[in-house]
């Protein structure tokens, strides 16, 4: 069924209008990166680091759920680098059941994947989320409080608003900036 639907959609690269060619060309390459899950799964355990790391990037193409269990596997990899590509990827995606997962990420060990955490979880509008991003206000590391920031003013519930004015005289500017800026992302 997924070849015929590949056969079809490259001969509609050939239709006679423009737009058509160009979803055609869309879909095929989604398609194709369908075809590809069990490749990329095979890489995912077997390939080299470079080849994971691609191979996670790979799995945001892929419109179907089964990606969420390899993804949510690479979340616990011991390589920071795969687990920081798995929480980009996750907050891409979106799929509130992974929140729970994700969230844990908040303390890796690894600065960069606590970072990108924050990125991600600000993505998902979860007002529920403003808890948990304010607790990483306090970390000493600048670019994790300026990650919680940016997610909590891109989920601009209200309930940020006492975090983020108690930063408006934090030391380091980066930091009041970033405060500011979040401050009017909120509703009003």
């Amino acid at each position: 069924m997924l070849e015929t639907r590949r056969q079809r959609l490259r001969e509609t690269l050939g239709d006679s209008d423009e737009e058509v060619r160009r979803a055609a060309a869309d879909a095929l390459e989604k398609l194709e990166s369908a075809l590809a899950f069990e490749q990329i799964a095979a890489i995912l355990k077997n390939g080299s680091r470079g080849q994971r790391v691609r191979a996670i990037f790979a799995l945001e193409q892929i419109n179907s759920g089964r990606v969420f269990p390899l993804l949510l596997a690479a979340l616990n990899n011991p390589d920071a680098d795969l687990r920081a590509v798995a929480v980009q990827v996750l907050g891409r995606k979106r799929n509130p059941k992974t929140l729970p997962q994700l969230v844990k990420h908040l303390r890796d060990p690894h600065p960069a994947v606590r970072v990108y955490t924050a990125e991600a979880l600000g993505r998902f509008g979860d007002r529920r989320l403003v808890s948990y991003l304010a607790a990483q206000l306090a970390d000493p590391d600048e670019e994790l409080v300026k990650s919680a920031l940016q997610a909590i003013g891109a989920i601009g519930a209200p309930e940020g608003e006492p975090h983020l004015l108690a930063l408006f005289d934090d030391p380091r500017a980066a930091v009041r900036r970033e405060a500011v800026r979040a401050l009017g992302q909120l509703e009003l």
